[in-house]
């Protein structure tokens, strides 16, 4: 049996049963890792010493009969935008290069005290900025599926890792698809919470009114585990929920779909999408319909005006955001200034890459005196509509479903000259989180050239346990397909 690639599932049931020891389990992914990461690029940094020395703890308490956490004995990656106490965290960005924070994300603090092993940090386009992970400032991350092809982003290299079996589950941010998008074009569960489910401590912030941190995993039942363990409301973020985790691990091993009221967006599956694209969704839905479920199609008209809304309500909050990376604190700071204005030019011309300066140049403008009413303000009232574009859709059905791209995954170097091509590929992303809701995608078959293709549900704020409990129905439906890359490297 080769530890690296049960689900986390099986991962920490085995452990616990005595079947596998937690050393094992990390010397195996470590061995897939330095065999394997190579040609991936899905990490920036890998933990190893301090990987061991949990897993050798846990291999001792469970001697000793200690109880143990929900996530003990697994192997968990985490996204490089999110803080790891001791571990190096750049969030892909020359501007934070060599920096080593002294405290935990309280979702990686939740995890570790659930037990699970930290084993690295994953790559990311450039403090969260890309749809590729092509835009990190130290190497691209490659599609397990097809190394010619990128994985997605900005959290790709966390989808790298699981599918590749480097990981049995990764931490990702999503501010407009950021774990959606990556879980579709490489196979996987990815789950953005709803807005405050989650806390946003430690998360490097890019668009604070946006972002939220989930995991990506092979399995519905997987994410349901991890995202309970990180869920709760938390005293450092005051944008968190006052509300304990939900009881997500009690979804059932049959799930019952009859009566389910499942509307298609007409928008969704229009001809911007690719024909296998469409066809894999149509399956999916009417694998449900098989069920008992009724697909209702319905419209959620400000559609076309939410990819343009994101990236004026993004920017604007990512240009005072970063507005902290100065060479004054921490980070990159250029040498021999000739002033303070020099520092602050010189540091950040040098820290950022042109895709983060075009982000910041667009919102700095958008903010700016005689364009805020025009372009901010306009925006925030479109995201007014968007939600309530949901909440009438809502009134009428119990779940939205949809592709969670148009697309499948594109080759390398085929829409970094072209950033709004880049930007159209989050289209059917960046609704729910302007609306500040739960969204998953579940894989559901391929495309043509093998590709894997992500169906996307989306449910109203609060309903984790219900999407979650509908995806694994259909997952149990459809199966699960695991990534071929590295098969044949043995445990």
């Amino acid at each position: 049996m080769d530890p690296t690639r049960l689900t986390l599932v099986e991962q920490t049931r085995l452990f616990k049963s005595g079947e596998l020891g937690a050393v094992e389990l990390v010397e195996a992914h470590l061995a897939r890792i330095d065999r394997l990461d190579d040609a991936l690029g899905a990490f920036l940094a890998v933990d190893a010493d301090a990987a061991l020395a949990c897993a050798r703890a846990l291999d001792a308490r469970r001697a000793a009969g200690e109880a143990l956490g929900r996530l003990a004995g697994a192997v968990i990656a985490v996204k490089d935008q999110i803080v790891t106490r001791g571990l190096v965290t750049t969030a892909g960005s020359k501007i934070l290069a060599g920096w080593v924070p002294p405290y935990d994300a309280t979702a990686v603090a939740r995890l570790r005290q659930a037990d699970a092993i930290v084993i690295g940090k994953t790559n990311q386009d450039e403090l969260g900025m890309g749809s590729s992970t092509e835009l990190s400032a130290f190497k691209p991350a490659k599609n397990p599926w097809d190394l010619a092809r990128v994985p997605g982003g900005s959290s790709g290299g966390s989808a790298v890792a699981v599918a590749a079996h480097l990981a049995a589950a990764a931490l990702g941010t999503d501010t407009g698809g950021s774990i959606r998008q990556p879980a579709s074009f490489c196979g996987l569960v990815g789950v953005k919470p709803t807005y405050g489910r989650v806390s946003r401590h430690g998360a490097i912030a890019y668009a604070s009114s946006l972002d939220q941190i989930g995991p990506l995993t092979r399995s519905v039942a997987d994410a349901a585990l991890v995202l309970e363990a990180i869920a709760g409301q938390d005293p450092h973020d005051q944008t968190s929920l006052p509300m304990p985790a939900p009881g997500l691990t009690a979804i059932g091993p049959h799930v019952d779909l009859g009566g389910l009221r499942v509307g298609v967006p007409d928008e969704y599956l229009g001809d911007g999408v690719a024909p296998d694209v469409r066809e894999r969704v149509r399956h999916a839905l009417a694998r449900l319909s098989d069920e008992g479920a009724t697909v209702v199609p319905i419209s959620l008209p400000h559609t076309r005006y939410a990819v343009a809304t994101y990236y004026l309500v993004a920017t604007a909050e990512a240009s005072s955001n970063l507005a902290r990376f100065d060479g004054i604190r921490y980070g990159h700071r250029a040498a021999a200034p000739a002033d303070l204005a020099e520092l602050f030019s010189k540091t950040r011309a040098e820290g950022f890459g042109p895709e983060v300066k075009r982000r910041i140049m667009l919102g700095t403008f958008a903010l700016s005196s005689g364009y805020y009413d025009a372009y901010y303000l306009q925006a925030q009232k479109v995201r007014t509509l968007i939600r309530r574009d949901f909440d009438q859709a809502f009134a009428a059905v119990d779940l939205i479903a949809g592709p969670t791209s148009p697309v499948t995954a594109w080759p390398h170097g085929e829409r970094t000259s072209d950033p709004l091509s880049m930007y159209l590929a989050d289209i059917f992303t960046v609704p729910a989180s302007l609306a500040g809701l739960p969204a998953l995608s579940l894989p559901v078959g391929r495309d043509a050239h093998g590709l894997p293709v992500g169906l996307q549900l989306v449910a109203p704020p609060l309903q984790e346990v219900r999407l979650l409990q509908i995806a694994h129905g259909l997952e149990t439906l459809l199966g699960r397909e695991s990534c071929p890359f590295g098969a044949e490297v043995a445990a």
